[in-house]
């Protein structure tokens, strides 16, 4: 437990970073103090900068904890370190916005600083705010399911992509869910990805209503896993790769592998895949960063979005020969890949 201070300095990289009350307490749950906060998201650096660089990043801020009021910030807090860049961007309404760019290991300590245990970066680059550079499938189940259930949809979203050509890449929420991001060179508009998105979305849901749902209203889904594919849009943003979130307990969104998620989804444990921040270092000590083939990795929907529409109905259910709705999902999603 860091000792209770009122302010300490940081040399961070040579930028200088005030630390107000390091000793408070953001997660009661675990005793893990503010101070705790800065210290994962410097060691993380290395790892998240490279996923929030170039983007403006919405800060979910928690200044009195978890279990406290806290709240999205677009706008970047006046104030802010003259070192800091914004990025100067106009809202889904038109509106004028001031997003915190990210960019280096004092940026996190300052933004850590604030109470901000969550970094959702935007889709899409501050240059190019209008291209994409993913489309994102979030994975939320019901409160009546939990992960095994996300492991087995995720799977099922794998191997239909994996018939269109695309690949993807699994992170867990850090909270109920997963979310499977697939890659893009930066050639698309959010109206295209935003309806090949939707399009997968409900194709799953027809081929199991039981267990998939593609809508919001939580009546009728207590046992599915909603598939959200409306994060698809300009001005929205994901939680990124190594954040923490803002649950009882200190939880990464942590980049998994696709045999972690299989093996999920075989034993019907998913323990695994519940990843606190000093396993997300050890993890990526061991692995590298797994999520990096979202960065390298550069692909085009193409004439993909009509494909989707038409490649499932056109052979009769996601696997060419099953024809049960109820069923077929399921048993694809358990095939192995």
């Amino acid at each position: 437990m860091t000792p209770a201070r009122d302010a300490i300095d940081l040399d961070v990289c040579g930028r200088h970073v005030r630390l107000s009350r390091p000793g408070k307490v953001l997660f009661p749950a675990a005793g893990f103090t503010k101070r705790d906060l800065v210290d994962y998201y410097l060691a993380a650096a290395p790892l998240i900068l490279p996923h929030v660089a170039g983007r403006a990043v919405t800060l979910a801020r928690f200044p009195d904890g978890v279990g406290a009021s806290w709240w999205f910030q677009t706008n970047c807090p006046r104030g802010q370190p003259e070192w800091l860049r914004v990025a100067e961007l106009r809202g889904t309404r038109g509106q004028r916005l001031r997003y915190c760019r990210i960019e280096e290991p004092a940026a996190l300590a300052w933004a850590a600083n604030l109470g901000a245990i969550e970094l959702h970066p935007l889709l899409a680059t501050v240059e190019r705010p209008d291209a994409p550079l993913s489309v994102v499938f979030d994975l939320d189940p019901g409160p009546d399911i939990g992960m095994v259930a996300c492991c087995r949809v995720a799977i099922a979203i794998r191997l239909l992509l994996a018939r269109l050509g695309l690949k993807a890449v699994p992170k867990t929420s850090g909270s109920a869910g997963l979310h499977v991001l697939v890659p893009l060179d930066g050639s698309e508009s959010f109206h295209r990805t935003n309806a090949f998105a939707r399009a997968v979305a409900e194709r799953l849901e027809a081929d199991a209503p039981e267990l998939v749902t593609s809508r919001l209203a939580r009546a009728g889904r207590e046992a599915r896993v909603l598939v959200d594919w409306r994060q698809n849009s300009a001005g929205l943003s994901t939680v990124a790769p190594y954040s923490l979130r803002g649950r009882a307990w200190p939880r990464v969104s942590a980049p998994v592998t696709w045999s972690e998620i299989e093996r999920a989804a075989e034993t019907g444990s998913a323990g695994h895949l519940d990843v606190g921040p000093a396993d997300a270092l050890a993890r990526a000590g061991r692995q590298g960063d797994l999520f990096g083939e979202a960065l390298t990795c550069r692909q085009r929907l193409g004439a993909r979005l009509l494909a989707c529409s038409l490649v499932m109905s056109a052979q009769g259910g996601p696997a060419g020969g099953e024809t049960s709705p109820g069923a077929s999902l399921l048993s694809w999603a358990r095939k192995p890949t």
